[in-house]
């Protein structure tokens, strides 16, 4: 079968830095889209300097969402950078800015100017709050996390508030906007126009609630934190076993009856109090001690594979080692090498998660180094329109 690289002779001018639109933009350059990255001179996107910790080629925060890009460094107050800036966005399909709002319409690199020298651009604008009422407020993904309500249902029942392992709402936005971008180019595809699209952190966290917003929004009940407990479904969660903890998640009363048979105590399928996940959630605190004082016979390990082999959903918890070996071990292949200019590899990084039939047409390009090709694009962006 013939590979692909679907967004093959797309142009992507990359004026992001920090997270959220560099892995939009990355998004895009693993499907084959040609993504040039503006930086300031002399430090580049912030987080080339984010670290610990550094791989022998830079920070891994700055690696982590900047392969498959060439980088060239603009100094937007000067004029003459302007305008390389502004022929960019002129042969660009799309281009993608976390300015403060209004920012880029300051140096004349806003939408309004720009879209009428290429009406087939694809503007796409990444703030914290919106251009509106919120224009002013800063937008980091820990302070998001805050105002927006996920890290009220994050973390134990009797303890604080707490944020997400990882920069979870720049990651939701990074996919909101790629799937925006991804839609504006097929609505081009129809109408020869181009779009202004505007994403937020707040609007995506919020978009991405779930049955938690909705929660508030159809029932009026305002959640809260239930540690790793599920305000819906019992048991999902958790549980101790003689050595650790279990991830179990009965979806449905089938899996609770295995899960109970599997236990040793079937007769817990067929007592009214948790027969049924209504009722379980009505007498969680009744039932998770008695699944516990069952799980105290055997070791995490043990129990996974019985409750695995029984079809009952259960995993230990693993560190960021073990779950990527474990991916490994399934044949789903989650790394890949990344390559310098001059194919030698130089480090591995997490793949794009989509597996394509035909398969897509793999680009290993390491994150490039600060201004790794300003020479070839500086020429390039002098030279007249192709």
């Amino acid at each position: 079968m013939e590979a692909v690289r679907p967004l093959e002779g797309i142009l992507v001018a990359d004026f992001s830095r920090v997270l959220a639109g560099p892995l939009a933009t990355m998004t895009l350059a693993d499907l084959g889209a040609r993504v040039i990255k503006v930086e300031r001179p002399g430090t580049g996107d912030d987080t080339r300097s984010w670290g610990p910790p550094y791989s022998p080629t830079g920070a891994t925060y700055y690696e982590s969402v900047n392969r498959n890009k060439e980088s060239v460094c603009l100094d937007l107050s000067d004029p003459q950078d302007r305008g390389l800036a502004r022929a960019l966005a002129r042969r660009a399909d799309v281009l993608v800015e976390n300015f403060k709002p209004g920012g880029l319409d300051r140096l004349g690199l806003g939408w309004e100017e720009l879209s009428a020298e290429n009406p087939g651009l694809i503007y796409a604008s990444i703030s914290g709050f919106g251009s509106g009422g919120g224009a002013d407020l800063p937008g980091y993904d820990f302070v998001v996390q805050a105002l927006g309500g996920l890290m009220s249902i994050t973390g134990d029942a009797d303890g604080g508030p707490m944020k997400a392992g990882v920069a979870l709402v720049d990651v939701l936005t990074a996919k909101d906007t790629a799937i925006a971008v991804l839609a504006a180019l097929a609505n081009r595809q129809r109408t020869g126009r181009g779009a202004r699209l505007e994403l937020n952190l707040l609007s995506s966290l919020q978009g991405a609630l779930a049955n938690q917003g909705q929660a508030w929004l159809g029932a009026g009940k305002v959640p809260h934190r239930m540690g790793n407990a599920h305000p819906s479904i019992v048991p999902y969660q958790l549980l101790d076993c003689a050595d650790g903890p279990l991830a179990v998640a009965c979806g449905n009363d089938g899996q609770f009856a295995r899960l109970a048979a599997a236990l040793g105590m079937p007769e817990a399928a067929r007592d009214e109090r948790f027969a049924t996940n209504d009722a379980r959630v009505a007498h969680r605190e009744e039932l998770i001690p008695l699944l516990e004082r069952a799980l105290a016979a055997d070791g995490a390990a043990a129990w996974q594979k019985k409750l695995t082999d029984a079809g009952v959903p259960a995993g230990q918890v693993a560190g960021i080692d073990e779950g990527l070996a474990f991916a490994e071990a399934l044949g789903l292949a989650p790394t890949i090498d990344v390559h310098d200019a001059a194919g030698t590899a130089v480090g591995r990084q997490i793949r794009h998660p989509a597996t394509w039939t035909p398969p897509l047409t793999p680009r290993t390009a390491a994150p490039p180094q600060l201004g790794e090709h300003s020479e070839a694009l500086r020429a390039w962006l002098r030279s007249p329109e192709g």
